[in-house]
Parts: C-alpha cells; sequence; structure tokens
C-alpha cells in the first residue's frame, strides 16, 4: 500500500505553483497528477490531505554538526535527525569533528550504524582532511571513501599548512572526491568571539578580521587550480571571500560555495549585547558582507544554503562571550527565517529558494536526490506558508536552544517530512 498526498501545491519553473497530487508507493514517487478539482482512484492506498500546502523536495543540508560521538551532551544523532526532520531537511552531512572525530573506518562505520538505528533522516558523514584535524599527517583517503564518506574537512579548523592542503586535494582529485574548506588562518583570530566591526569596538573586544577567512579562500583557490578538485568553500562570510569564488569561477576553476541564513539575515550591528547566543564561527560581519553574501547567492557565485547547525548546551553558552563556544542551531528555523525575509518580501522567487535548499545540493554533491520527479525517491516536505507563529527554542527537538532569532515571527513552517516514502516528522 502506497501513499496519496493529495491537493499539494508544487512549484513549477517560473516560480508558479501548480495544484497535483502526488502517489507515493514502494520508497519512490510512483504518480504525479494534476489535482483539476477530482480526486484519482485511492485504490486502497493512505492518504494526506495537503489542503493546498507546498510540497517540495526534501530539503538538503551539506553542513551539520550531530556531535556523537563525544559531546553527546550537545546533541545526539538521535536527536539531531530528529530536529532535521522538523526543519523540512531529509538528508544532511554531518561535519567530523567529533571525539574522537571522523578519521578512521571504525568511526564512519559508527555514526553510520547510529544514523540508520536511530537516526530518521539520511546522514552523509565527511571525513577529516588530517588526522584529529591536527593539520600533520593526512588521513587514509581511500579507506575512508570505501567506507562511505562524501568528502574531506577539517570543519572547526583551518589547514594551515598550504603543502598539507595542497597535498590533500592532489590526493582528493585523484581518486574524484571534493576537499570542503572551514577557511581561517588562526594568526588572526586567537582570543576574539566577535568579527572586526562596530560590536567589537563598542565593547572593547579584539575583532575577528575579514581577512582571516579571505586569506585562506584565496590561498585554496590557487591550490584548486593546481590539483584540479572539486574545491568546496564553508560559510562564506565576507565581501572578499565572495569577490574570490567570483573571479575564480569566472576563469573556469573548480570551486564551489556554501552560506548560512545568520549570515544573510544578520550583521554584527544587530548583535543586541554580550550574550553568546550571538557568538558563532565565522562571526557576523558587517552590513556590507551581508549584502555581498545576498548578491553572490542571487548571482550564482555561492551555490547553496546550509545550515552549520552547531548545537551547545545552555551551560556552555551561558559562560560568557569570551569562554562559551561558537555556534548556534539551525534546522529549525532554516526555511521559515529565508521564506519570510526574502520570499515573502519580494526579494526572492520561491524557486530561486527551494533550489539552493534542494536540487543545487543535490547537483554540487552529486547526489541523487532534490526533485519531485517520478521514479525517483520520495523524499518530500510539506510546508505551511500561511500560518505565523514565532521562534521558541523551549519547541525544539535539538538538545541545543542556542539561537539568535529567539521571538521572531514566521511563515513558511514544515509540516511534514518523507524519507523514501516513510513519513518521519509531521506536525
Amino acid at each position: 500500500m502506497g501513499i496519496w498526498i493529495l491537493n499539494a501545491r508544487v512549484v513549477s519553473a517560473g516560480n508558479e505553483t501548480q495544484a497535483k497530487h502526488v502517489l507515493v508507493e514502494g520508497g519512490l514517487v510512483a504518480r504525479i497528477a494534476d489535482a483539476d478539482g477530482t480526486s484519482p482512484d485511492i485504490g486502497g492506498h493512505e492518504v494526506i490531505d495537503a489542503k493546498g500546502k507546498l510540497l517540495t523536495p526534501g530539503l538538503i543540508d551539506m553542513h551539520v554538526h550531530l556531535r556523537e560521538p563525544g559531546f553527546e551532551h550537545k546533541e545526539t544523532i538521535a536527536t539531531g535527525t530528529r530536529s532535521a526532520a522538523r526543519g523540512g531537511f531529509t538528508t544532511i552531512a554531518c561535519m567530523p569533528n567529533t571525539r574522537p572525530v571522523i578519521d578512521t573506518v571504525e568511526t564512519v562505520k559508527y555514526v553510520l550504524d547510529k544514523a540508520e538505528t536511530e537516526g530518521v533522516v539520511r546522514v552523509l558523514p565527511y571525513g577529516c582532511i588530517t588526522k584529529n584535524e591536527l593539520g600533520r599527517e593526512l588521513t587514509d583517503f581511500e579507506a575512508l571513501k570505501e567506507a562511505g564518506v562524501i568528502g574531506y574537512t577539517d570543519d572547526g579548523v583551518g589547514v594551515q599548512s598550504a603543502q598539507m592542503m595542497k597535498d590533500a586535494m592532489a590526493k582528493a582529485a585523484s581518486i574524484g572526491m571534493p576537499v570542503i574548506a572551514h577557511c581561517e588562518d588562526n594568526t588572526l583570530v586567537e582570543g576574539a568571539a566577535f568579527s572586526e566591526g562596530s560590536f567589537a569596538r563598542k565593547h572593547g573586544l579584539k575583532g575577528i578580521p575579514n581577512e582571516s577567512e579571505a586569506i585562506h579562500v584565496g590561498r585554496d583557490i590557487l591550490l584548486a587550480e593546481a590539483t584540479g578538485v572539486h574545491y568546496h568553500v564553508c560559510h562564506v562570510s565576507t565581501e572578499q571571500s565572495v569577490r574570490l569564488i567570483r573571479q575564480a569561477k569566472q576563469i573556469g576553476i573548480k570551486v564551489t560555495a556554501e552560506v548560512c541564513p545568520h549570515h544573510l539575515l544578520l550583521s554584527d550591528e544587530d548583535i543586541p549585547g554580550l550574550d553568546a547566543n550571538w557568538k558563532m564561527n565565522p562571526p557576523l560581519r558587517t552590513p556590507r558582507d551581508v549584502q555581498a553574501c545576498i548578491e553572490g547567492l542571487m548571482d550564482g557565485t555561492i551555490d547553496i544554503i546550509v545550515t552549520d547547525h552547531a548545537p551547545h548546551s545552555e551551560e556552555e553558552k551561558a559562560r560568557g562571550v569570551q569562554l562559551a563556544p561558537f555556534g548556534i542551531v539551525g534546522f529549525e528555523t532554516a526555511f521559515p527565517l529565508l521564506y519570510t525575509k526574502f520570499v515573502e518580501t519580494g526579494a526572492w522567487s520561491l524557486e530561486f529558494l527551494i533550489d539552493k535548499m534542494t536540487k543545487l545540493p543535490a547537483e554540487v554533491f552529486g547526489l541523487p536526490w532534490g526533485t519531485i520527479t517520478e521514479g525517483k525517491p520520495a523524499d518530500l516536505t510539506l510546508i505551511d506558508l500561511e500560518s505565523e507563529k514565532a521562534v521558541d527554542p523551549a519547541e525544539f527537538a535539538s538538545k541545543g536552544r542556542n539561537t539568535p532569532f529567539t521571538g521572531w515571527v514566521l511563515k513558511g513552517w514544515p509540516t511534514l517530512t518523507m524519507v523514501e516514502g516513510k513519513v518521519v516528522w509531521s506536525v
């Protein structure tokens, strides 16, 4: 027996929505029919009446932190994937800066096994570039690929040695795998919690300069050109980085990039005070940087949107801005934030936002999901574009409550998430 999703709205080319009935059977989209006021032959199938809600491909997030193994007080694969499902995500890619880090076949297997037994959405692990993320010795790229990683990154720290990064890129290119880079020059950031801007100056704090990110972006672009690797830039946040990536693309270097909702919505001028829920890495930059990231996303310089979901305990975030860890949660607010602030205001089309969170992440990383197509996996998300509600961290499925968006009133809340034809979350 399958499931008929009746009376859904599906975005087509040109941002028009069309009423559709969608049959899900055997984990696949079996049939897509026009909804012309009549119902199809149900034939004993289960029925979900979408009542005009938006039906999108399951959202894809290529940069998340599930914290397990080692930091289960922050998040687990179980709680993190439930949180992802509430946010409409069906596929998520987890970063390797756990404890132990994901630098061995055994740890990859641990994560995949946990995701299979306790997770509710699809989990794709990254493997480390260097052993223990120390930047001294490459991991066994071939073995990690065979174990199931989808790329290599030392996310959380930048690879400080240019030679080490070049060696990593050459190795990854030789086996057809991407390198995903956290771009940060450690000599420019030590002891700083916020960006080098108006907020840091106001509070007499050492700031993190834009160059700390852009120096690595520029270096790595040159190394990617030399090695031919697919080079992907994590959480772009500065005007300089956007400019460098744009120039690299114009001359044919294989570089892709991502941006987070908070770097599109907030600047350091929005930070209300010394609140660690506004402390993240990269930090919130200037309004000029925010505008550059928006423009970069719109012109294709930045390819995709990710959350960089980074949960921490309330106790950790209560230590004050200097001692608290960097990071905010993102799964459960990402789509409503972007829909409300960009689509509702007319800045973006609905199709543009959906593509940046579904089709394009799949294309960038060569994944078989991200569309609603007959014969393809039924990874689907229903979204209510009309009802409004305020962001309330107490309602999150994530263990993390660390968000700067508390109280924001938003539209575009997911109401049902389906992975390979199975409903894994619904209101």
